[in-house]
């Protein structure tokens, strides 16, 4: 294939692609085990097989089959497009408006090999599409569809192109929206392989995937307030921030730790995946020797050198011998610590035990579950075991959002929060202690002494992010802004549309990890304490309010970041054109997408967020909201209670 014109005309069967199977040298999803019963991999295949007519069917049932049983799941290795997979300037895109260029751009940027995985943005299952055959089909519905028309997606699969409006989306997803009493991990495993649903983690089904950047944002602010909340200390200099996960999202802990200017020691099991962030200068240095890992880290705290330092190994190791240096010579070598690999998804290699190698751990996974899922829990106990110890002493450490925390419960560690709700940890997770609080200022005016700290941060984010070369796949960048700020950035984008500055339209869009996508009781809500933070009413209206209001594409997803079953998130794609429509859609949508969940933290009883949203009332005459009355005598509720 020479083109994307080829690209966009839809499934090519006459004559059929060569089979080439699974890409060597290509990132590959962990083989799955559904554990299908004969009658459900004949509905897997039958699924599989709608998309193509009867005449090539004989053939693709083999094919389809064989993948269904080496790897879990029918990929459709054989229409993998041979094009080079890139984001290409929107112009190049053959299609009919500015708004499907737009989508197939991301969607093509969220495929490119140096960001995703095959079909897999980040996270081992964050899928773009279950299968070859949607992505062809969705890019020829993307060629064909006017701005009368809108595309559906049901969890990777085009349904169609449907008569709308010029002002609605040009595109809805949803992706695992399953009934809550079937979502479970079990089930899911099941219908995906089934291809009737899939995981579409945050923003890889969303299309709005940047690459690490985005988590190195995030991990930059989070380490510059977790200096400055457990140290006392706005210099990181020669602290040293021990975490592991050199993978797609994960990756960006090296490249945070230089930003910084601390040192970053980081464990990763995958050497393929430690030699990539090598190659991309994202690592400083690397060693598989616990031994130079110690002397180097010695070192570099005596110096107070910034310093990023791979360790191909099990962070379990890692911490243990972080005990062992403590207990035998007194020293603490570690002052902040946290977790990034895919916890989400502990047992389909999300979290590879201590007790095997890397290898090793692969092949058990795949024949014997059950033994692989005994391990990763015993490894839990101990890796938590070795964080309690240091935690004894001046060590911090908080879960950053991967489930860590809530599968190491699961697996019997201690973790408990003595007292605590049912949400609470032993350690708080950073949204509770760091992020938890931006959020709750997201509409703030003025200049505070927290909003002029987040804008300075901002300031500093900018100019490190262009010393730092993080782009990977299409130009892009990422930061954190109030509400105010960010309607002006993007009507300042607009404007420069508008006026030739910049040469192209531009997408905006978000993490779902934000003040209003997502509800996740262990992480985005995890700071709600009014017991709704198990309801996800926030995240569904935020998808719905942004579709009304002017959002080009949305998104509205289960499971992300936490697992299955955990979380559901919403996200939006909008183009700005340089059009005073494209203004005015920025200004209604994006006001909507951050106070949504302002109010939300008012109304569960945020202080801060009280405050603001009180404030954003008196300046807005559009805004009007149900403030909530705090009880003023906790005697009321007792005396009321009493047997």
């Amino acid at each position: 294939m020479s083109s994307l014109r080829e690209l966009c005309s839809g499934l090519p069967l006459r004559p059929l692609p060569e089979n080439r199977g699974r890409w060597a040298g290509v990132p590959h999803a962990p083989v799955r085990t559904p554990d299908l019963s004969p009658e459900e991999e004949q509905l897997a295949l039958r699924n599989a097989l709608r998309y193509f007519p009867p005449d090539v069917q004989k053939l693709l049932a083999l094919e389809f089959a064989q993948e269904l049983r080496q790897f879990g799941h029918i990929y459709m290795y054989r229409f993998c497009p041979s094009i080079e997979m890139r984001a290409y300037p929107i112009e190049q895109y053959p299609c009919r408006t500015r708004a499907a260029a737009a989508i197939m751009h991301m969607i093509m940027n969220n495929l490119d090999p140096a960001v995703a995985q095959e079909l897999v943005t980040y996270g081992g299952n964050g899928q773009v599409f279950s299968n070859w055959a949607q992505f062809w089909l969705t890019m020829s519905y993307l060629s064909k569809m006017t701005e009368e028309q809108t595309l559906v997606m049901y969890s990777g699969h085009p349904l169609g192109l449907f008569p709308s409006s010029p002002r609605a989306p040009r595109l809805v997803i949803t992706n695992g929206m399953v009934i809550p009493n079937y979502s479970s991990r079990k089930e899911y495993e099941k219908l995906f392989a089934l291809g009737v649903t899939m995981y579409g983690q945050m923003t890889a089904g969303s299309y709005c995937y940047i690459g690490p950047q985005g988590i190195v944002h995030g991990t930059v602010l989070t380490v510059l307030n977790a200096g400055r909340r457990y140290l006392g200390i706005e210099d990181l200099a020669g602290k040293v921030f021990v975490t592991s996960g050199l993978g797609g999202m994960s990756g960006a802990q090296a490249k945070a730790a230089a930003i910084v200017g601390c040192i970053g020691v980081i464990a990763e099991v995958d050497e393929a995946a430690l030699v990539k962030r090598h190659r991309q200068g994202w690592l400083m240095e690397v060693t598989d020797s616990l031994d130079h890992c110690i002397a180097r880290l010695r070192e570099a705290r005596k110096k107070k050198e910034v310093l990023s330092l791979g360790y191909h190994g099990n962070v379990v190791d890692l911490w243990e011998r972080l005990v062992h240096e403590l207990d035998t010579t007194g020293e603490l070598l570690v002052d902040l610590g946290s977790d990034q690999t895919s916890c989400h998804n502990p047992f389909n290699g999300g979290y590879y035990p201590v007790q095997l190698s890397f290898s090793e751990a692969q092949s058990l996974m795949a024949s014997n579950p059950a033994a692989f899922k005994h391990l990763v829990q015993e490894s839990l106990r101990r890796h938590v075991s070795a964080i309690n110890r240091l935690a004894q002493e001046k060590f911090f450490f908080w879960d950053y959002g991967n489930a860590f925390l809530l599968e190491a419960q699961r697996a019997g560690a201690d973790v408990e929060k003595k007292g605590g709700s049912k949400m609470e940890f032993r350690y708080p997770s950073y949204v509770q202690h760091i992020m938890g609080d931006i959020f709750s200022q997201a509409i703030a005016d003025g200049v505070k002494a927290s909003v002029k700290l987040q804008y300075m941060d901002n300031i500093r984010w900018i100019r490190e992010a262009a010393k730092h070369q993080l782009v990977v796949g299409s130009q892009a960048r990422i930061l954190y802004s109030d509400q105010k700020g960010r309607v002006a950035i993007a009507v300042a984008i607009n404007q420069a549309i508008a006026s030739g500055k910049i040469k192209a339209p531009v997408v905006l869009s978000r993490d779902h990890h934000d003040v209003s996508g997502t509800d996740s009781p262990f992480r985005e809500t995890s700071n709600i304490y009014d017991g709704s933070a198990f309801c996800a009413d926030m995240a569904v209206q935020n998808f719905v309010g942004d579709a009304c209001r002017g959002a080009t594409w949305v998104a509205l997803h289960n499971g992300g970041g936490v697992g299955w079953g955990e979380v559901i998130n919403g996200g939006f794609g909008l183009v700005l054109d340089g059009t005073p429509e494209a203004e005015q859609k920025a200004r209604m949508m994006l006001s909507w997408d951050v106070s949504n969940g302002v109010a939300r933290r008012c109304w569960s009883g945020n202080a801060k967020a009280y405050e603001i949203i009180c404030q954003a009332m008196q300046e807005s005459s559009g805004l009007v909201v149900t403030l909530p009355h705090e009880v003023a005598d906790e005697q009321v509720l007792q005396q009321a209670l009493r047997p």
